[in-house]
């Protein structure tokens, strides 16, 4: 019960500080790491102890299945330059660079320094998500740091499990090499397995409850079934996530399709929420672990280790702008050469997040200067949220990006097409297909001009009407008790479904705070 109190009273908290973050448009992950950091503070603050596995588990598994949902394989392959870039070689750097710091800096051994540069390299999926939906970015440059965000956990927590493996096993190259080399393949397989078997399952449980609790079990049971096997579960979530969006919506219906998306929306923002603030609870517990003997030593190196994460990516970034560009004056590449301005959104762009800190925990309790590297990533995850996340905006804002109307061409494309569809199926001269023909020849126009033929429509507003007058009709014929409440709400239903169809896109949108 205690547990229990402990979460509604965290999520109060963060219903709070959600309003500050939406009326000073502050990203909410930056907003509800404060207010863990202020909760933690005060004497009678719930002590929150997480898991390592757990949290793994059940929090970076949703949102990493969320994330990788929108994200097609072809998207990769078309940017597989800077993706590479960034999830592999900046993720590398950075390790490196790290590990170099705390050898030089505090004496770490090879093996700890080298786990400390693996805990805090990869920028955090749920973090970038929640970050760079607040902003208007280049369509290119959000796309590249969502898939960056999918893939670096995986080059970060491989050369984590190395490192650990190196430190505690004498026989680490005969043995836990290999079976490393063989996590990142074995999770991509075992992904489209599971993927292909759950499409199987998944189709036959289409539109039902069971259906929806299906998609929660086989996630969090794809995460734990690579766990169990020793694969990369982060490219198993990855890839599992990839298979169904490429082939499970042609084999829904809208309502099963909408109340599985809009049940996915409220959980991965739950997760989210959680996660940020349990983030913050952390400060105070890692404190009364350290040493103080310790705590000034600790301190110096956590500040050195949050400038060189910094640092490195930004430079590493920077270079690679001017390197792709030098490519592409003598043609010898043909990938899209990053503005300066791009550039440098990608290098800020590097929040650290809940990875990092349930990573850094999952180190064995009796590892090598433990309590530092625990410091050391919490004050890279508060730092980069604290400090990048509150600056984000106000970068993106000088930069002044020309707005990016390629998502909207493409749309309006589509549109037409759709509708161009529907006309060629309206043959023949009855009263409701020329009707329809009108209706659908008038939408075609109002697309044509690269507006969405519901914001302007008259027959859809005429539509939301007559919705808006059945509702006071309703609801006035509930208070006289004409109807009873079972009829009141079936018909309320129905006006639900008949007013979300007649709104245009935007409207009424549920978002985040």
């Amino acid at each position: 019960m205690a547990f229990f109190e402990s979460m509604l009273t965290l999520l109060l908290v963060a219903i709070v500080f959600l309003q500050f973050s939406r009326k000073f448009r502050i990203p909410y992950p930056t907003m509800l790491a404060i207010a863990g950091m202020i909760v933690a503070a005060v004497p009678w603050a719930p002590d929150v102890a997480i898991d390592p596995q757990l949290a793994l588990a059940l929090l970076i598994a949703p949102v990493l299945f969320d994330a990788a949902y929108d994200l097609p394989p072809r998207t990769l392959r078309r940017n597989w330059l800077p993706l590479f870039s960034l999830a592999a070689i900046a993720v590398i750097l950075t390790a490196v660079a790290v590990a170099a710091v705390a050898m030089t800096t505090a004496g770490l051994p090879l093996a700890a320094a080298l786990a400390l540069g693996a805990i805090v390299a990869p920028p955090d999926a749920a973090a970038a998500t929640a970050m760079l939906d607040r902003f208007e970015l280049p369509r290119q440059t959000y796309v590249v740091l969502k898939g960056e965000s999918l893939l670096n956990d995986a080059v970060a927590l491989l050369i984590f499990s190395a490192a650990v493996a190196a430190a505690s096993s004498p026989t680490f190259f005969s043995g836990a090499l290999a079976q490393l080399a063989l996590a990142a393949p074995g999770g991509i397989i075992l992904g489209y397995l599971l993927g292909r078997l759950y499409m199987l399952i998944g189709v036959r449980l289409a539109g039902t409850l069971g259906g929806t609790l299906l998609e929660f079990v086989a996630t969090f049971g794809a995460w734990i079934i690579a766990e169990r096997l020793h694969l990369s579960a982060i490219l198993t979530i990855v890839v599992y996530a990839m298979v169904i969006a490429r082939y499970m919506p042609e084999r829904q219906t809208a309502r099963h399709r909408i109340h599985s998306y809009s049940v996915w929306e409220a959980a991965v923002f739950l997760v989210n929420v959680l996660a940020f603030l349990l983030m913050g609870l952390q400060v105070r517990q890692i404190f009364v672990d350290i040493d103080p003997g310790r705590l000034d030593f600790a301190i110096t190196l956590a500040a050195s280790v949050f400038i060189t994460v910094i640092v490195v990516r930004l430079a590493w970034v920077l270079l690679y702008n001017r390197v792709i560009t030098f490519l592409a004056v003598r043609r010898l590449t043909k990938q899209a050469v990053p503005t300066f301005a791009t550039s440098l959104i990608a290098g800020w762009c590097g929040m650290r997040g809940l990875v990092t800190l349930a990573t850094a925990l999952a180190l064995p309790i009796d590892f090598h200067d433990r309590d530092i590297i625990l410091l050391s990533a919490l004050a890279v995850v508060l730092g980069t949220l604290i400090v990048q996340g509150l600056t984000l905006g106000p970068l993106i804002r000088f930069l002044k990006f020309d707005p990016d109307t390629s998502l909207d061409r493409d749309l309006t494309k589509a549109r037409i097409a759709l509708i161009d569809a529907a006309l060629a199926e309206l043959d023949g001269d009855e009263k409701s297909t020329r009707i329809l023909r009108d209706v659908y020849t008038s939408e075609r126009e109002i697309a044509a001009d690269g507006k969405h033929p519901r914001e302007v429509s008259r027959l859809d507003k005429q539509r939301r009407n007559v919705i808006t007058a059945k509702r006071r009709k309703l609801a006035a014929m509930r208070r006289d008790g004409e109807i009873d409440d079972d009829v009141f709400h079936m018909l309320e239903q129905e006006l639900d479904w008949a007013e979300l169809a007649a709104l245009p896109p935007g409207r009424d949108e549920i978002v985040e705070s």
